[in-house]
């Protein structure tokens, strides 16, 4: 991978750039700078033929000191551990720009999915909880589902850490069903705390979201949840994409008759009355608000110039380069960075995680209310330091993100 898209380089050099803006010495910058512990795993799992395959896995954990590390396990072939170094430290910074108490972590196990049964998914997923459970726990570590894995994912990972302490924890993981101590609101939290970031944003540009015309790459639970959202509030969803490729229709279609028929077709390409596009040529769409909703490195140098759009709210981790965000600022785009925009999700697994620890579980009415006041409050609080820096978005969110972390380190100070 050439290191300008290597995602832990390019999380390492958002890192040093707010340093510099924050007047860091060099001893507090290669802190915030590297992961404080990783474990790497191969383990044995037992196929559907019979014979044994290793995977390899990793845990993450970024930082600690504001409180347990919180972050999602992925399955995806090409997972490797500096996609998981960089995921692990943008989760630091989602937590402490929204201001929940938890460091940042990420796990993964290179796999592919698609490729394999549901016993099999299950077999991994247990083999895998057992090898991270010496550094998993509700006070320590608390996984999450992310790319190919789901609230079944993290309900097999519970079980198998119940088992191994003797009693239910539910607390040990979050995004899990609802039956096992999950949250309600929470599959739809990272999606609706995008939203709610887009929707002030656009006060701010002067852009009428009843009338905004929106393209969503990556039609996966937080994309498509996203564009139905967005839809419920008046816009227009005039392009999605998902892995096989991408559609469009001017005249606007409908999320939730796109998501009932990728349900039935794998896909969104051939959607009727729509016309085909690729991921690539979706980015480049004019229109008001374009959120990446994929994976890492979409928006890039060579892209970044010909993007359009107004408003970018990343739903995606790492969408963006660091050499795209000095295009698209230039250019007057407001991009609305992960960090922040997609922070929804780890927010109401904070709710979740809180609500497992006491056994006591609120309203999904009032889990919205709580994500709305947190995400609109972190917004704010962004949108200020933009504005009174001069800083584009990302840079105002690091330069909160990594002012709350440093403050806590240094008032705990370094044992012994």
């Amino acid at each position: 991978m050439p290191e300008e898209m290597n995602p832990f380089k390019i999380a390492q050099s958002q890192v040093e750039a707010v340093a510099k803006i924050l007047k860091l010495d060099d001893g507090m910058t290669e802190f915030l700078k590297n992961p404080q512990r990783e474990l790497h795993v191969s383990f044995p799992v037992k196929m559907d033929d019979g014979k044994y395959k290793v995977f390899k896995g990793y845990r993450v954990q970024h930082n600690m000191v504001r409180g347990p590390t919180k972050g999602g396990i992925r399955y995806h072939p090409e997972t490797n551990i500096d996609e998981v170094r960089a995921l692990s430290m943008w989760m630091t910074w989602k937590c402490a720009v929204v201001g929940i108490p938890y460091g940042g972590a990420k796990g993964g196990v290179t796999c592919n999915p698609k490729k394999l049964s549901q016993g099999e998914l299950e077999r991994i997923t247990r083999r895998y909880a057992s090898e991270i459970s010496i550094i998993m726990g509700p006070d320590t570590d608390i996984p999450a589902p992310d790319v190919y894995t789901n609230a079944q994912t993290m309900a097999w990972i519970m079980d198998t850490y119940s088992m191994i302490k003797g009693y239910s924890v539910p607390s040990v993981v979050t995004g899990k069903p609802i039956a096992v101590g999950g949250s309600k609101g929470r599959n739809e939290a990272t999606a609706r705390g995008c939203v709610f970031v887009i929707r002030e944003a656009c006060k701010k540009q002067k852009i009428d979201i009843k009338k905004a015309t929106v393209a969503v790459q990556g039609f996966g639970n937080a994309g498509s949840i996203a564009a139905r959202l967005l839809a419920d509030m008046g816009a227009k969803i005039v392009a999605v994409s998902d892995s096989k490729g991408g559609v469009v229709n001017w005249k606007g279609m409908d999320p939730k008759k796109l998501i009932e028929y990728k349900a039935k077709t794998d896909s969104v390409v051939k959607f009727p009355g729509s016309k085909p596009i690729s991921n690539a040529d979706l980015l480049e769409l004019e229109v008001d608000i374009l959120v990446p909703a994929a994976l890492e490195n979409q928006i890039t140098a060579t892209n970044a110039a010909n993007v359009k759009a107004k408003i970018i709210g990343e739903a995606a981790n790492g969408p963006t380069t660091p050499e795209a965000d000095k295009i698209l600022y230039k250019n007057g785009v407001l991009v609305l960075p992960d960090i922040l925009a997609n922070a929804g999700g780890v927010t109401v697994s904070y709710f979740e995680w809180v609500q497992g620890l006491y056994w006591l579980f609120w309203t999904e009415d009032e889990v919205n209310k709580k994500l709305e006041g947190i995400m609109v409050d972190a917004f704010e609080s962004v949108y200020k330091i933009a504005q009174e820096r001069k800083l584009n978005m990302r840079q105002a969110a690091y330069v909160l993100a990594m002012g709350r972390v440093v403050d806590a380190a240094k008032l705990r100070g370094f044992y012994p």
